[in-house]
């Protein structure tokens, strides 16, 4: 369920007296630990609060939360980090983000954190929306969200455009969580791609879907070959948002493996659990898709979601099959495992054939992402302007991502003596030889490629906004790159 956000100025008493559960932020500060926010001086209960905060040391680390009892009410002091005079726009997102879940089961909430900017207040109410997020399909009995959010500002701003933005930004990210958190019983590559239409659908999405016989007419050699092992034939699903004076255009490709064996180069059994997340990048292309026409952006924007299930039977592809793709490319498959890299190739090669401005391709593509950046930062490489600009555009939303190389030494590892590349090299830089393999695939196309392994799942405790389990990643960033370049055109 998703809280009903509103707004109120200050914290008043009547404002206080309405709310079943009220938040207040807390900076660090070496002489006094005092709420930080919008509390009305004269509301009786301020003094309160302040003494509790104070004779408690609430945590200050962002998003921590100390939980005081004022008046028969309980009062979440919530850190919003160690700098005492204003908290960035992450951190306010972190906190309303930690609160919002600390108050599941709650029939409202009050919100009163400092804020100087519709920025800042756009970000409070992003936090609040994503941090209530859980995925409860098969805990019926779970505790819910909080059920309305009331969120105190100072501000002059049309809240309803404020609100609209965040509501779909925060929709977006929590369906990619819940399709990446399906396990592959309930989403094939046939479920996704049905999921897929419906909310195209609803959105104003044109739509085509490649199965069957289009891929062998297409020329589609990286689809037909990872998924001919699996009882659900494997599909490419095109979304096109093209509105009215559009400005520009934009490709996006996504991996959506729905579950990764490994195929013959079958993976270890403790390494094969999490494999339903495989298909997020998919999931991601089809949420911004989504997400792009909620907002009316004026831009072209055309998503590709290959989407397969890579398993083994007596009709999987083996190691040594070579496969050649539609722009002529022979493909030597000497790791089964690295099924990603193929199907994406079909996308990409679509994709640059309708001269986009840029693509960008985004997937759970390998685990050397994970060994070289960590659980929770994004690997960026690519065209070195698109790169950046993809760089530029997630330190503007607060996403965590690092550009990387695409060595040419290291393509050598891709050379095969029987086609014109091998679908795994090197080992050692295994993010950036993937790179290079996507590389050979989108000709003379200004492009960036974004790795999410690691940052798309969470595998501990849930943390500021973000839960245990899918994350949806990167979401942001697509979205904030897109308006950048429909705000520039």
């Amino acid at each position: 369920m998703t809280p009903k956000i509103s707004f109120a100025k200050s914290i008043s008493h009547q404002e206080f007296n309405r709310a079943a559960t009220v938040a207040v932020g807390v900076c660090h500060n070496p002489e006094t630990q005092k709420a930080q926010g919008t509390i009305d001086a004269e509301c009786p209960f301020a003094t309160a609060i302040n003494t509790g905060i104070a004779t408690l040391t609430a945590e200050t680390k962002t998003g921590s939360v100390t939980q005081l009892a004022v008046a028969g009410k309980t009062i979440y002091a919530v850190g919003l980090g160690e700098n005492p005079d204003k908290a960035s726009t992450e951190e306010l997102r972190q906190a309303a983000g930690a609160v919002a879940r600390e108050a599941a089961g709650k029939p409202s909430l009050l919100i009163s954190f400092p804020h100087q900017s519709i920025a800042e207040l756009t970000a409070i109410v992003e936090g609040t929306l994503l941090g209530s997020y859980k995925f409860d399909k098969y805990l019926p009995d779970a505790a819910t969200a909080v059920s309305e959010i009331i969120v105190s500002t100072d501000l002059d701003a049309d809240f309803t455009r404020v609100l609209s933005r965040a509501q779909a930004i925060a929709d977006a990210v929590n369906q990619i969580r819940d399709l990446t958190n399906l396990p592959a019983n309930d989403l094939d590559p046939q479920q996704l791609t049905d999921v897929a239409l419906q909310a195209a659908v609803k959105v104003g999405l044109s739509t085509h879907v490649y199965s069957g016989e289009d891929l062998r007419k297409e020329r589609l050699a990286g689809l037909a070959s990872v998924g001919k092992g699996s009882a659900v034939p494997p599909r490419l699903v095109r979304l096109e948002w093209n509105p009215e004076q559009a400005h520009g255009f934009i490709a996006l490709v996504g991996k959506g493996i729905t579950f990764d064996t490994g195929g013959y180069s079958l993976k270890p059994a403790a390494h094969m659990v999490e494999m339903k997340t495989d298909m997020c990048g998919a999931a991601t292309v089809l949420a911004t898709l989504v997400c792009v026409a909620k907002l009316q952006l004026p831009v072209k924007v055309v998503g590709w979601m290959c989407i397969a299930e890579n398993m083994v039977s007596g009709t999987a592809a083996r190691p040594d099959d070579v496969i050649v793709y539609r722009n002529g490319k022979s493909v030597e498959i000497n790791n089964t495992d690295a099924e990603g890299r193929l199907v994406m190739a079909d996308g990409l090669i679509l994709a640059t054939e309708e001269r986009p401005d840029v693509v960008l391709d985004i997937a759970t593509l390998t685990g050397a992402q994970m060994v070289a950046l960590g659980e929770r930062i994004t690997g960026v490489m690519g065209t070195a302007e698109i790169r950046d600009e993809v760089l530029a555009a997630a330190a503007a939303v607060d996403e965590s991502a690092w550009g990387m190389p695409l060595p040419a030494d290291l393509r050598r590892s891709l050379d095969s003596d029987i086609a014109h590349l091998k679908n795994s090299g090197a080992r050692n830089g295994g993010m950036l030889v993937a790179g290079l393999f996507l590389q050979e695939f989108v000709a003379d196309t200004p492009w960036a490629h974004i790795d999410i392994a690691g940052p798309s799942f969470n595998r501990e405790k849930a943390y500021g906004y973000t839960p245990k389990g899918a994350t949806g990643v990167m979401l942001r960033t697509l979205v904030q790159f897109i308006t950048q370049r429909a705000n520039a055109a």
